[in-house]
Parts: C-alpha cells; structure tokens; sequence
C-alpha cells in the first residue's frame, strides 16, 4: 500500500524491503541499501529475519566472517542467536535484549544456535542493522556490547509501547554506546493507536514489522515490510490499523558517503581493497574455537 495525497504528505519515498531465501525455508527482508536509497542517517544496512520456525536438528549457522568500518546491531523479536567474535566475546542474545558489535578497524563473528536451542528447535525472528561509523571512528578499536531487556528504556501511553533500542527519542535515551547522533527505536501500537514521529532527527524511517499503518489526514497506508522514509522536518501522525509492530530509525547523516562491499563499508574505496586482501590472505584475527569461515565473494 501507499500513501496517496494531493498535497505534500511529508513521505519522502517508500521501499518494499525484497524478499530473499536464504535455503531451508529461512528468508530475509532487505530494506538497506536500495537501489532508491543506499542509508539513512548512519544506517546502512537493515534486514529483517524471519520469522521462521526451526525443526529440531536444525539451526542458524552464520559461519565467521568480517567487518570493517561500522557497528552491527542485532535485536531480536523471537528465538535466540549465540554470538562469537575475535575479541572472545561469547554471548546469547534473546528477545528484547541487544548486541552492539563495533567493528571498527576489524573484527571477525560468527552467529549460530547453541546446542540446546539447536536439539529443540524453535522461532527465530529479528533484525539485524548495520550503522556506518564517522571518519574519526573508522579505525577505532573493536569492541562487543551487550544489553539485556531490562536496560533498555520503555515507555507506554494510550496503547503504544516505544523501546529506544539505540540512540534518543520521546525523552529516552538508551545505554548503547554510539558514535553519532541515531534513533532507532522498537514501537508497538494496539488496533487505533496514533503516534507522533517528530522531527527531532534530521533523517528518519518507519519500517513496518507486521500490522498497517496509515498518516492521519491522508488515504492509503502502509503494510508490512515497507519502509517509510520521511522528509527532513517532516512531523506526522501513524495510526495503526490492527497490532502493529514499527521500528524507527535515523538519525544525522554522514558528512561523507560511504562506499560497501560484502560485509566492508567505508569512506575508502583503498580501505575496501585492504579490507579484502586481508581476509582473503588470513590476516583478520580468528573466533577462537571456530575453524570454518566465508570465503571472499569473488
């Protein structure tokens, strides 16, 4: 669905998040980069996971890879997902819990379903985003984070619950460390509520996990697995149409554009190569305990 109006409705433009399967039933939603739009704000990749529901025996087996130039962010919504890095960092993430990963000048992950999650089987369903970090933090040291449920702030009003997963918004302010100013918020709406996306950041898009939602004043909405962007300055009210689950996300945008390749972001294009070289000739730290890796796409 989309928004249709006369008049100038503050909707800068919408992306259908594609589709893609992954093997075995498991797919994700992709809605950063786009042809249409490469980030917005720091954010520079943003999937969707799921949801899926894991037979017994079967599990996630992201075997390990790198990152240079950016922070992965994974929140989940159902399941669990065990994390391994170069630095030693192991960890389970669950719902409503989050794991900042900074790769910043290198770091190597692996992100798979422990054994006894593997034996049950069970859901699986999330996000997983990456924020592109500014020039002076590009080479910082890496680092792992993690923050359970009860550390991130909430708060509710009229039937919406808002989390602020990263960054500030609605007078929240989450503990994750980050390196510019970004929003990204998790926002559940009950059957007619409304709630007001101000222009408190400069960038900022709305994208829907399940439900609808339409822009008060206007016809047509907005379904699953669209994202909205907004103008800049843009404020609008959302009204959802059924329970509807939102994730916000924005923020100031870098003064540099950034450039990408496979699981590498960065301001340049010289460091993507070295990047490359490095994995392609072992010279990236290991996961300790993990002897698998991802080969470099050629």
């Amino acid at each position: 669905m989309s928004i249709q109006s006369s008049t100038d409705n503050g909707i800068d433009r919408v992306l259908l998040a594609p589709l893609r399967d992954l093997g075995d039933g498991f797919n994700v939603r992709r809605a950063l980069p786009s042809a249409q739009r490469r980030m917005v704000g720091p954010f520079i990749f943003f999937d969707q996971m799921g949801p899926v529901t894991l037979h017994a025996g079967d599990g996630l087996d992201v075997r390990p890879h790198p990152h240079i130039g950016l922070a992965t962010v994974t929140y989940l919504l159902e399941g669990e997902i065990f994390h391994r890095d170069s630095l030693g960092s192991e960890q389970a993430i669950r719902p409503g819990e989050v794991n900042w990963m900074t790769a910043g000048r290198g770091i190597v992950h692996s992100e798979r379903s422990a054994p006894d999650v593997r034996a049950a089987g069970g859901p699986l369903y999330g996000l997983q985003t990456w924020v592109a970090l500014p020039t002076a933090h590009e080479e910082t040291a890496p680092q792992f984070f993690h923050h359970g449920a009860q550390e991130i702030p909430q708060a509710e009003a009229d039937g919406v619950t808002i989390r602020v997963v990263a960054g500030h918004s609605d007078g929240l302010t989450s503990p994750v460390r980050t390196f510019s100013d970004m929003l990204y918020a998790d926002i559940a709406l009950v059957n007619g509520a409304r709630y007001r996306v101000s222009a408190e950041h400069i960038e900022r898009a709305v994208y829907v996990i399940f439900g609808a939602v339409e822009v008060e004043g206007q016809t047509g909405g907005f379904a699953a697995g669209e994202l909205v962007i907004l103008k800049p300055d843009a404020e609008i009210v959302l009204r959802a149409q059924g329970a509807t689950r939102l994730m916000l996300v924005g923020g100031e945008p870098l003064a540099e554009p950034r450039h990408i390749f496979w699981n590498f972001v960065s301001s340049s294009k010289d460091r993507l190569e070295q990047a490359k070289a490095d994995w392609k000739e072992g010279r990236f730290d290991k996961v300790p305990g993990e002897s698998e890796f991802i080969p470099l796409p050629e």
